[in-house]
């Protein structure tokens, strides 16, 4: 067998892995394998590549590099906290795009520097149009993804306000960025071995960084999920053209796969909204919502631990809506104490995740899963939605928009027409929060002044830790 065919194989056995691997994240069952099997693909397709290339005089330089990363990666992965996922996973796509951008600019540069002179230019060939127009891709989508990402990060860990910023002229502004990069891009594809080419790559690259950070700055907190998952496809795609860059068969498919999915899920995660992509990045949601939301009647009554107590002994079906605010208060393990007791008291217990909830995709299942909470205890919205009027209790744990009415009644709402879980049908609703100011997104919750709602105010640990202690006592 030929070496080329060989190592087109290894590419290929690297590729059913990532695909087992990504099926296999389907269920939290076999969530932990399917990482494990696709961390093993791509060890072989870096060996493999490595072989391939014949790189290894450069071996100081590569271990080096792989080392700096498995410390980096083995750090984050032990002092990293849960509530810190969302940043991380930024970081990670940001970090993905800044490789592609490299690996773009890097062959670029590679094969004007080769091409430099008389001699070179009669030695090597040219930069064809093809070449340069997936150069122009990694570079573009790699530069957007990299500063995005940053951008979407500082907004996350609270480096930046949460709130969309928005100023007068802005979607012209970022118009124009766009169109001034894709003239650009067209200009040097069209013309890559021309004396102005250089300039118009170094172009690309500067407007594309500013795409990025004037692209996230007017999406709001509340959308941040949706940022996250399209900026993981973003970094998906761009390593799929820095495949096309430098002919690695594998980094294509790789690409693919993760832009794929990362594009599948934005649009489940629009449709959870019923929004569009294009609401979701240009409507500055956030920056008016308090402008824009419907006058609130009635008040918010508090009750005590020691009251909800005695509801929650006499209820026969309680319902836990998880939110941000119980990532940031570590209550998951709390909650399922207290979801074990609620059970053993003869209750029938259940967790609805709703699909944006939390600041990232699958935030709550994830939070929840290291609780060890049972895997069929959670319930989709479409699934416990029917079912919510017939609930005793319902708990509200630092979520927001996902159970706020005005989804459903407020015409003037920015969230009017978004599917929520119907917490508001349940015959008691508590809802833990620290104060009575608006979350996240800015946005009042409707739900906090119903008659069936009460408000426990405070840390949701502390508060759900009293509440098990009173069934303790």
């Amino acid at each position: 067998m030929e070496a080329s065919s060989l190592i087109n194989f290894f590419y290929i056995v690297s590729a059913i892995l990532f695909i087992l691997g990504i099926k296999m994240l389907g269920s939290a069952d076999t969530a932990r394998r399917g990482n494990g099997l696709s961390s093993i693909g791509m060890l072989i397709a870096v060996i493999v590549t490595l072989i391939d290339k014949q790189v290894f005089d450069s071996w100081v330089w590569i271990a080096g590099g792989i080392g700096a990363g498995a410390v980096i990666g083995f750090v984050a992965a032990k002092k990293v906290q849960m509530t810190s996922m969302p940043e991380l996973v930024a970081l990670f796509n940001g970090f993905g795009g800044l490789a592609s951008l490299f690996v773009g600019w890097a062959e670029y540069q590679k094969i004007k520097d080769a091409n430099g002179g008389l001699v070179g230019n009669l030695l090597n060939p040219s930069l064809d149009h093809f070449t340069a127009s997936v150069v122009f891709l990694a570079v573009f989508i790699g530069g957007i993804t990299f500063t995005g990402s940053i951008y979407a990060w500082g907004k996350l860990s609270g480096k930046i306000g949460g709130q969309a910023k928005v100023f007068s002229g802005q979607k012209a502004f970022n118009m124009m960025l766009m169109l001034g990069v894709l003239v650009c891009g067209v200009l040097y594809a069209a013309a890559p071995n021309g004396e102005n080419a250089y300039g118009l790559f170094l172009a690309i690259v500067g407007l594309s960084l500013l795409v990025g950070i004037f692209g996230v700055m007017p999406i709001g907190g509340g959308d941040m999920p949706v940022v996250i998952s399209l900026l993981n496809s973003c970094s998906g795609l761009a390593a799929c053209a820095a495949g096309f860059v430098i002919q690695n068969n594998v980094l294509i498919v790789a690409g693919c796969l993760v832009g794929a999915s990362g594009l599948i899920l934005t649009i489940i995660m629009c449709k959870a909204m019923n929004r569009t992509l294009a609401n979701v990045l240009f409507s500055g949601f956030g920056a008016s919502a308090q402008k824009t939301g419907g006058k609130q009647e009635g008040e918010m009554k508090a009750i005590s631990g020691e009251d909800a107590y005695y509801v929650l002994e006499a209820a026969s079906s309680v319902v836990f809506v998880p939110g941000y605010g119980m990532a940031v208060a570590q209550a998951q393990h709390a909650v399922k104490e207290l979801g074990e007791i609620l059970e053993e008291n003869g209750a029938e217990v259940r967790y609805a995740i709703h699909p944006v909830a939390g600041r990232m995709p699958g935030h709550m299942n994830v939070l929840l899963a290291e609780a060890d909470v049972p895997y069929e205890q959670l319930s989709e919205m479409d699934d416990v939605n029917p079912i919510m009027s017939t609930v005793d209790v319902a708990i509200v744990i630092g979520a927001n928009d996902v159970v706020n009415p005005a989804a459903g009644e407020d015409p003037s709402s920015p969230i009017y027409g978004m599917p929520i879980i119907n917490v508001f049908e349940a015959k008691t609703v508590f809802a833990l929060k620290r104060g009575q100011g608006a979350g996240f997104s800015g946005l009042v919750n409707q739900l906090f002044f119903r008659e069936n709602t009460r408000m426990l105010y405070g840390d949701a640990k502390a508060t759900v830790t009293d509440l098990v202690g009173q069934f303790k006592d």
